[in-house]
């Protein structure tokens, strides 16, 4: 809105003229340092015969009543008021209000004119508000400030235009509801200190509650509580106002015909001084002329944001039917409905967080699609906390390539991950095994000088393990011993296990006397894995050595740490030994059970001992249990070197429906097997099985697949 034409040239050369005239004559010379001037401002504006603008006196209804105001300028300040003579009561408030009213409307005002008319000086622009504060004051005279902006409407003014009565009232309204915000700002305040809202919230802590949760109780109880309060005093009120009624019509009906007539007293013609210099704006001996209480102004303005959150639109009409069809979408694109929402709503960022909110509650599905659509929302204000929640939910979720292309999106947008982004990230990472990334995050956490903590290491630690790069954990595992965080259990049982699948005795028995000297005492499931790393090993004394330690810990070994022990002796093919084992734990009441057995089975079947080792295949199915996938692989070598074709196929059919199971060194067996029985047709398709699993064949392998194919072999007799 131009404000060029709400005012005149004619008139903007009069208010000049008038500026120079009465503010020139009346300058002081002990003036210059003052922050306030008290002038007398009921004064009305004429028009002389030259068509010069001139004050004149006005009575005034009310002798003892005049008005204070502050104006504001922004880099010189000029402060004009009008000082306020109240008898006594309730006048105080209204005046301070008054105050406080005048002071925000002369702010705005001005910068309004400034902007207008960028060519007049100072002088001018205060003339103008001479002008336009006059007709306000005038106007709150007849009724106040509620009863004012009542009327804006039905009442324009004869001095101005419609356009510049319509601005007044618009930034009057404003005024006032920044007014009003500022009232409940403060009110706020004292009721978040309120002894009862202290009380819950040591309760709540009392209980777990912590945090952002604790601080929004908080503001709901401080809140319930100033309404309950403001709803107690308009009843007072209400009460007061019905006895003064009464009182009223009592006296009315004493006193009929009685009129009180008021003198009214002309005030005397006042002008402002001519400020020189630089205004000093002091308070309580503190300079507030200085340019940086503006950024002081701007921080206690976020930090009430803050105090007095924002709350959503509400939503009603076709609005409300659009988001009812948002919150019912199932797998449809919801682009074109957030397009109409964001039209028909206009929305800010806590809209949108409350759309988002209902969805995650009701449908989890069609979340995730508008959040990500939310973050290219100007109107959303991204940040990077928005992209990194939205990373992690899909990571518990287990959906990576989502994650990532979030994480695409705010990389293209010129957002760094941070150091909470950055450990969602290695969290991630480690979770889908993939160790080049999760590293990456890792590294980029200490390169922002972050120190890990205990669930970053951990993160990390298993990354390692599930790459089969135990010692890298190991080397983790130290730092984080070096740093007095203690690992976990978890993680000294996570590197025991890969050293022992492994077969590194070494590795093994490091993370197992770490255990003990970091206060961990020795398990059956950590003995067990001493035994299994031995066995592998081909170390069966040492491996028994732990096992008899076990036993005198008064430690019970199972059917899985028995196995592990038997498969020891199957390396040096101890068969005595572990007969005289499996004899001496039955007279203990030891019964083996399917790993055992498995064992067992797989040991005889290399023996080539076809009806012992069905015996103890029998021997599972008695248990009630299925025969172990792994032990398919010794039944298909068994029965394919002992010429057993139907059984040796079945067998093989087994392993190939499951071959995403199977390991390098159970491929190479089960090729060997079929090689030696003379079944090469299958066991080249088996090596072609094999090669697309990205598993390369040995050197021996190899030769025995060329041998085959050049010489043959021919079958043994079908049993």
């Amino acid at each position: 809105m131009n404000l060029k034409h709400f005012i005149s040239r004619k008139t903007v050369n009069n208010v000049s003229r008038l500026n120079v005239r009465f503010l020139s004559s009346h300058i002081s010379q002990n003036n210059r340092n003052l922050s306030t001037v008290r002038v007398s401002f009921l004064a009305s504006i004429g028009s002389s015969k030259n068509g010069d603008f001139t004050l004149l006196k006005k009575p005034n209804p009310k002798p003892n009543l005049c008005f204070y105001r502050c104006l504001h300028s922004t880099q010189e300040t000029k402060l004009i008021s009008s000082s306020v003579e109240v008898k006594a009561g309730s006048e105080d408030e209204e005046d301070e209000n008054l105050n406080d009213f005048l002071s925000r409307f002369v702010w705005i005002m001005r910068r309004e004119l400034s902007e207008a008319y960028p060519d007049c000086d100072k002088e001018t622009v205060d003339g103008m508000l001479l002008i336009i504060v006059r007709k306000v004051v005038a106007e709150m005279e007849k009724g106040g400030l509620e009863q004012m902006l009542g009327s804006a409407e039905s009442t324009p003014s004869q001095d101005f235009s419609e356009d510049l009565w319509k601005t007044v009232w618009e930034v009057s309204n404003s005024v006032l509801e920044d007014m009003e915000k500022a009232r409940k700002k403060e009110k706020m305040k004292g009721f978040l200190q309120a002894e009862e809202v202290k009380k819950m919230c040591r309760f709540a802590g009392e209980v777990g509650i912590r945090g952002d949760m604790l601080r929004e109780l908080r503001f709901k109880w401080a809140r319930e509580k100033m309404e309950e309060s403001e709803f107690y005093e308009d009843l007072q009120k209400l009460r007061e106002e019905a006895q003064a009624q009464e009182q009223e019509d009592q006296a009315n009906a004493e006193a009929q015909g009685e009129e009180g007539v008021g003198m009214e007293e002309t005030p005397k013609i006042v002008t402002l001084p001519k400020r020189h210099g630089k205004i000093k704006y002091k308070i309580y001996g503190l300079d507030l002329s200085d340019s940086k209480w503006a950024e002081v102004a701007d921080k206690i303005n976020e930090s009430g944001e803050v105090m007095w959150p924002e709350e959503p639109k509400q939503i009603t009409g076709k609005c409300k039917l659009v988001t009812e069809k948002i919150l019912s979408l199932k797998e449809e694109d919801p682009s074109p409905l957030l397009a109409e929402w964001k039209e028909l709503l206009q929305p800010s960022r806590i809209d949108w967080i409350n759309l988002l909110d209902r969805l995650q509650e009701q449908n989890p599905q069609v979340y995730f699609k508008v959040a990500e659509l939310v973050l290219s929302e100007i109107s959303f204000q991204t940040n990077i906390r928005d992209y990194s929640k939205l990373i992690e939910a899909h990571a518990i979720k287990n959906c990576f390539e989502d994650a990532e292309r979030i994480l695409q999106k705010m990389n293209d947008n010129g957002i760094l991950p941070d150091i909470l982004t950055a450990t969602v990230l290695v969290h991630m990472y480690s979770k889908a095994g993939n160790l080049e990334r999760a590293k990456e995050a890792f590294e980029r956490l200490r390169s922002h000088g972050f120190q890990p903590d205990m669930k970053v290491y951990s993160s990390m630690i298993m990354a390692y393990v599930n790459a089969n790069q135990a010692k890298s954990g190991e080397a983790l595992m130290r730092e984080m011993d070096s740093r007095d965080i203690k690992p976990s259990k978890e993680i000294y049982m996570a590197l025991l296990r890969s050293f022992a699948q492994h077969g590194d005795i070494s590795g093994a028995g490091r993370i197992a006397t770490t255990m003990q000297f970091s206060g961990f005492q020795p398990t059956l499931e950590s003995c067990t894995l001493l035994v299994e790393a031995y066995g592998k090993a081909g170390d069966p004394d040492q491996a028994r050595s732990n096992f008899d330690y076990m036993i005198n810990l008064g430690l019970k070994p199972d059917d899985r740490c028995t196995a592990s022990m038997v498969a020891a002796y199957e390396k040096k093919n101890l068969l005595d030994k572990a007969l005289n084992l499996l004899l001496q734990l039955e007279k203990d009441g030891f019964e083996p059970g399917a790993a055992t057995y498995t064992v067992l089975v797989d040991w005889l079947g290399r023996l080539q001992l076809v009806d012992e080792a069905e015996q103890l295949l029998g021997k599972i199915s008695e248990q009630g249990e299925a025969p172990p996938f792994n032990i398919q692989v010794s039944l298909c070598d068994m029965y394919a070197r002992a010429g057993v074709e139907k059984k040796a196929l079945q067998a093989l059919g087994v392993l190939e429906t499951k071959k995403e199971q199977l390991g390098s060194n159970e491929f190479e067996r089960i090729i060997d097997g079929l090689i030696a029985g003379g079944f090469v047709q299958d066991a080249r398709r088996v090596h072609g099985q094999m090669e697309a699993q990205g598993y390369a064949a040995s050197e021996k392998l190899k030769v025995a697949l060329m041998a085959s194919e050049t010489f043959g072999r021919k079958r043994p007799t079908i049993r």
